[in-house]
């Protein structure tokens, strides 16, 4: 008997049309013949489920719904691919953990912890991991601009805490651009990251773990024209993706180490996507995405191709672990 997939998209963000890209790619890659697949859209207008091309409301009381021939749905697995809030920040997974609805991302307390990149990077830098030097905003956080540079240095990167995609990320070079560059971050999320640029060479490396197996992908370097690895640099095409990187086999191999320690610290599960930049033959953590773009030109679906590995498969696999913890 087939299972009931539901692929979660949508989301409370501006990041809900990245997710329509990815939900799209997830459903090319989810096996049909193993799976009955629905696209279950959640925004703040409600939740809703795409069957035959007719719309039908989710019951939020146990995420079920009805066909057309008054069928109800059970599901049995959600693959959440929500960029930002509700479903990479640990609300959903809530959500589904009550319900007993196995899932394809990390627990709420690690999409919490990673959501929040200030928090998640002081967290990391504890077990040796390096980071950039941060400050942290929030509505009620008294500063001075000239303070910020000149702790920080410039150039510098204002990003909201808990935003992706680089919505509302700015590259700041100057004084007089920092306010500005706090108000729009402002303008995404209630708090504010600050970060000192570091120069360097930025790649990314995905890693799944399932039971008795670890697999760590093949990296990827990033190589933009723009100013830096922004939104229409990510989903624009103003981007030369290359896999794997050319970077030394000792600075992979540390990378790849580095993507699996993370794994374990911040407790993750299912596929995540940990970006770096190296600087000085060292590499600096980025950020640590739990749902990482699913696109057909995403970093993940590349790197699973690179690794000569099926990405039909490695999602089967990652659902069918759900089902054979014991």
């Amino acid at each position: 008997m087939k299972r009931n997939i539901a692929i979660v998209w949508g989301g409370y963000s501006s990041e809900v049309i990245v997710s329509a890209k990815s939900m799209a790619g997830v459903y090319s890659f989810l096996d049909k013949e193993k799976y009955n697949l629905y696209k279950v859209k959640i925004v703040k207008e409600g939740w809703t489920v795409e069957i035959d091309g007719e719309t039908h409301p989710v019951d939020k009381n146990d995420f079920t719904f009805h066909t057309l021939e008054k069928e109800k749905i059970k599901i049995d697995f959600a693959f959440i691919i929500i960029h930002g809030t509700p479903g990479e920040d640990g609300h959903l997974q809530a959500y589904f953990d009550m319900l007993d609805i196995p899932y394809s991302t990390c627990g709420m307390m690690p999409s919490s912890l990673t959501m929040n990149k200030f928090v998640c990077n002081n967290f990391l830098r504890n077990f040796g991991i390096r980071v950039a030097d941060s400050l942290y905003l929030n509505k009620d956080s008294k500063y001075e601009i000239n303070n910020i540079t000149e702790k920080l240095g410039l150039p510098m990167f204002v990003k909201p805490n808990t935003g992706g995609s680089s919505f509302a990320t700015t590259k700041v070079k100057s004084v007089d651009q920092l306010q500005k560059a706090i108000d729009v971050a402002f303008g995404e999320t209630p708090d504010v990251i600050i970060e000192s640029f570091i120069k360097g060479t930025e790649v990314t490396c995905g890693c799944y773990k399932i039971k008795n197996k670890e697999v760590v992908f093949p990296l990827t370097e990033v190589v933009t024209s723009n100013d830096f690895f922004d939104y229409d640099a990510k989903y624009e095409g103003q981007v030369e993706e290359i896999t794997p990187a050319r970077i030394s086999q000792e600075i992979t191999e540390e990378i790849q180490r580095l993507t699996r320690k993370i794994y374990d610290l911040v407790g993750a599960k299912g596929i995540i996507r940990v970006d770096f930049i190296i600087s000085d033959n060292k590499p600096y953590l980025l950020e640590v995405n739990t749902v990482p773009g699913m696109t057909q030109t995403s970093f993940i679906p590349q790197q699973v191709a690179a690794a000569g590995l099926n990405i039909t498969e490695v999602l089967t696999e990652i659902i069918e672990n759900e089902f054979n913890v014991n």
